[in-house]
């Protein structure tokens, strides 16, 4: 294990002595995905870090103990109603502190927010809310304007920030499959696209995996229905973004589509 002093120069790039990866990955839930080898596909993935979202367990309910004997410290923020929500971070280096939730009680209720802060960055693991109706959409996008400023002004102590998660939202017609036949459905909304501008440009931040690679057909998510996952019927819900104070750190980022516990697939960024 480093300790604080080794943990600075192991994160710092410039002397490229070790990449640091990240993963992001919505598991549907973290009790099914251990049914399936999620262990076993975790060690052989060996990230240094790894963020969850929509655990759906309580605390009690996950295998922690299976995730310290493959060399990880977890932290869970679950939500108040079984079997919803959740999120978790997984690292290999113990973080120096970690925040459950954001300090406003109806978001951290349902387990949406947590942060695990390190010597010189932090990483936010979060779950936006989807939306099956207006009611849904008006908290969805309540959220989302609650979140920008939560991270302005977290950005103003913690500058240099990882934040990693499922937004549920597409951003731009390249990230979903049929931009036109999709275009007033929740996830693909003008409002919500619009949010998603504002919150890259006024928080300062790169989406990663478009830092790399701006070619068309790359989905994290796709629905169970009509063999969508076999076809690449997919959207693009799945992000990591880094503060631009980052940005000579970036490596490489990618969507690893071929892992199969949940509707989504995991994605990775490395510094």
């Amino acid at each position: 294990m480093r300790g604080t002093g080794e943990l600075s120069v192991y994160l710092c790039g410039h002397l490229s002595l070790k990449i640091m990866k990240i993963i992001s990955y919505n598991v549907n839930g973290i009790r099914a995905a251990f049914t399936k080898d999620f262990t076993g596909w975790l060690k052989t993935a060996d990230p240094d870090i790894i963020c969850i979202q929509e655990s759906k367990a309580g605390n009690d309910q996950i295998d922690i103990e299976a995730l310290e004997k493959i060399g990880y410290h977890s932290y869970w923020h679950s939500a108040i109603r079984k079997g919803y929500s959740g999120v978790g971070i997984a690292s290999k280096i113990k973080p120096n502190h970690v925040v459950y939730g954001c300090g406003i009680e109806h978001y951290d209720s349902e387990g949406r927010i947590m942060r695990a802060d390190f010597d010189d960055f932090s990483v936010i693991s979060v779950y936006v809310p989807s939306a099956s109706n207006i009611e849904r959409l008006d908290f969805k996008m309540q959220f989302c304007y609650d979140f920008l400023d939560y991270i302005k002004a977290l950005k103003q102590t913690i500058p240099n920030l990882v934040i990693s998660g499922d937004f549920n939202i597409c951003h731009k017609p390249i990230d979903i499959h049929n931009p036109v036949g999709l275009k007033n459905v929740s996830g693909f909304l003008p409002m919500e696209r619009a949010w998603m501008t504002k919150f890259i440009e006024e928080c300062e931040l790169i989406d990663s995996f478009r830092f790399f690679n701006e070619q068309p057909d790359h989905y994290t998510w796709w629905s169970y229905r009509q063999n969508s996952r076999e076809r690449n019927k997919g959207w693009r819900l799945d992000y990591h973004f880094v503060s631009r104070s980052m940005k000579e750190r970036l490596q490489r980022a990618v969507i690893l589509k071929e892992v199969f516990h949940s509707d989504h697939c995991p994605v990775m960024v490395e510094l």
